[in-house]
């Protein structure tokens, strides 16, 4: 073979194995199937759209068009706006004390909007998920379960007949399941309605992000238990309680920082979960279609933009977002 024909073929191969790892002005696009081009555009872009956070989590899209999202160490909700600025929005969001140790996660993390258009706020260090009022006023949502605190609830959703799932891992307790302070046995899956707590599930070591599918047939739940990275898949029964179970995707093979967290899902039914190295996504049947993958590892993603079309994910110390092809769904 002459020196032009290797060089060409060398060439050649790069091209292909480039073509499934797309390069991106801010990390890169993982396409494993096909079917992602038809989700992901061929020439989307990864874009950092705010910086200079402790850890970021939580990301809600507002009606007036902003966008809410949690810095939990610094125990700070803050309000970005397409104008690129940047202001906080509540503080102190998650702990009211005084005596929180440095780095602690004990600030809010998991926001979600009620029918009403009302914050939802998943507090760690107060344990609680309370609704912040039209007024300013904060009603406590949830607190207890059996008269035994709460861990410190993670992240929530509500289903269209206004019903709260929320989920109770122990991080924001200093020393989680050790925790002298930790009350609950267990790490729950819950329902709120009417007023009345109930827990659904208890099987989870690490439950965390949460989402239905667009029929509400099925609740996803990502577990962030290094030792079993899994994403589960309840059904929902008509009185809005879980059935049978099954394991949606195993990625505790994957080596990648970054464990299951926070996700979404689109109008199509196809799941956008945060996970190891990036934002995973699969079709409703469980096939991994590809990764998006920001140059910090993502906790959580939401979507924005008038047409929900535009995937926010919050990474560590920023948030990031990218334009896809199909609408996401949203409070």
């Amino acid at each position: 073979m002459s020196r032009t024909s290797a060089r060409t073929l060398c060439l050649l191969l790069l091209a292909i194995a480039l073509a499934g790892e797309a390069q991106t002005g801010a990390g890169r696009i993982r396409r494993l199937d096909p079917a992602l081009d038809a989700i992901v555009p061929p020439n989307a872009v990864i874009e950092k759209v705010a910086g200079g956070f402790a850890f970021t989590e939580g990301p809600v899209w507002l009606p007036d068009g902003s966008l809410l999202f949690s810095d939990i160490p610094n125990n700070a909700i803050h309000r970005w706006t397409p104008d690129g600025k940047v202001t906080v929005f509540r503080k102190p969001s998650g702990y009211e004390g005084t005596d929180a140790p440095p780095g602690a996660s004990l600030g809010s993390n998991g926001l979600t909007l009620d029918r009403q258009g009302r914050l939802v706020i998943c507090e760690h260090g107060n344990r609680r998920v309370t609704r912040l009022e039209k007024d300013g006023r904060l009603t406590v949502l949830a607190d207890r379960f059996e008269g035994k605190r709460l861990n410190s609830p993670n992240d929530a959703v509500f289903r269209s007949d206004g019903s709260l799932y929320f989920t109770d891992p122990p991080y924001g307790l200093p020393k989680q399941d050790q925790d002298p302070a930790k009350e609950l046995p267990f790490s729950g899956i819950y329902r709120l309605a009417g007023g009345k707590l109930q827990l659904l599930s208890k099987d989870l070591t690490r439950p965390n992000g949460l989402a239905f599918s667009p029929d509400e047939k099925y609740l996803y739940v990502a577990n962030s238990d290094p030792q079993r990275k899994i994403w589960m898949r309840f059904e929902v029964r008509p009185d809005g309680t879980l059935g049978a179970s099954t394991v949606f995707y195993d990625a505790t093979a994957d080596t990648a920082p970054g464990l299951p967290d926070g996700l979404k899902v689109d109008r199509k039914g196809n799941v956008y979960a945060t996970g190891p190295g990036g934002v995973w996504i699969f079709s409703p049947q469980g096939k991994h279609l590809g990764t998006i993958e920001p140059p910090e590892v993502p906790a959580n993603c939401a979507w924005g933009d008038p047409d929900a079309k535009t995937l926010y994910m919050t990474a560590r110390t920023s948030v990031y977002r990218i334009r896809l092809n199909i609408p996401g769904t949203r409070p």
